[in-house]
């Protein structure tokens, strides 16, 4: 199954002037590598905004362009071709890791429509750790019970080992909200799916927000959000147990 494109504005082509589509990375009249215009990761692979995606027709296409890029190919062209070529190349690698992993491919979506999931998000806890301040958690209400008993236990078990001994009742605890921590992830996922085809079901407009679907738009888009963080929060647990438990 080939991937679907969308339709792109023209350009001429540098070397031979023939129309091409204003993304195309490659001439289709003479095959000339195109300079390298400034596109999201769906739009370098000529994908639209959705969520649902063949896994398996990205990754002919990532191996597909991968040749075609390879700077063995360019060692004799021109200086600028050599140059659009590493760039697209480091272009395609970034759109790739994005989209076929399925959260990044939703947190990647979730970016252009002007969302940054700020305190689960990657930045912050590069900004955590260059300042050395705290990343800052924000607890979902509902497990906010169950995370101070979980943090206990954790501590419990921590001062247990410093007077080396080993507290079997703590760990058994542990491991029981690890296999809660656990289906909770599942069922964030299984919601998280609900979401990319509600999301994929509704019409794209350049100007969302005022179309007539904006409201519904920005649910689905506020949902995943919610999802997104939750499991963000919820995986870290997950670690903190997993370590815990020597695991």
């Amino acid at each position: 199954m080939a991937i679907e494109t969308k339709p792109l504005t023209g350009a001429a082509c540098w070397s031979c002037g023939a129309q091409r589509e204003e993304r195309a990375h490659f001439c289709s009249a003479c095959g000339k590598v195109q300079p390298g215009v400034a596109a999201d990761h769906f739009s370098f692979f000529g994908l639209p905004r959705k969520l649902a995606l063949d896994a398996a027709a990205l990754e002919r296409e990532f191996y597909r362009l991968s040749r075609k890029l390879h700077p063995d190919l360019y060692a004799r062209a021109t200086e600028e071709e050599r140059r659009w070529s590493l760039e697209k190349s480091s272009q395609l690698n970034d759109a790739y890791r994005a989209l076929k992993d399925p959260v990044a491919r939703t947190e990647h979506l979730l970016a252009l429509e002007g969302v940054q999931l700020e305190e689960q998000s990657k930045a912050a806890t590069d900004r955590a750790r260059a300042t050395g301040e705290e990343k800052k958690q924000v607890v979902p209400p509902e497990l906010l019970e169950e995370v101070f008993e979980f943090n206990m236990q954790l501590e419990e078990l921590r001062l247990a080992r410093k007077m080396g001994e080993d507290d079997s009742g703590v760990v058994e605890e542990l491991a029981t909200h690890r296999e809660n921590f656990g289906q909770m992830l599942k069922d964030l996922g299984d919601e998280l799916r609900s979401c990319w085809k509600q999301w994929d079901a509704l019409p794209f407009h350049e100007h969302a927000d005022t179309a007539g679907d904006g409201a519904e738009r920005r649910r689905v888009r506020d949902k995943m959000v919610d999802l997104l963080n939750r499991r963000s929060y919820i995986r870290n647990l997950v670690r903190d147990v997993n370590q815990a438990l020597g695991n």
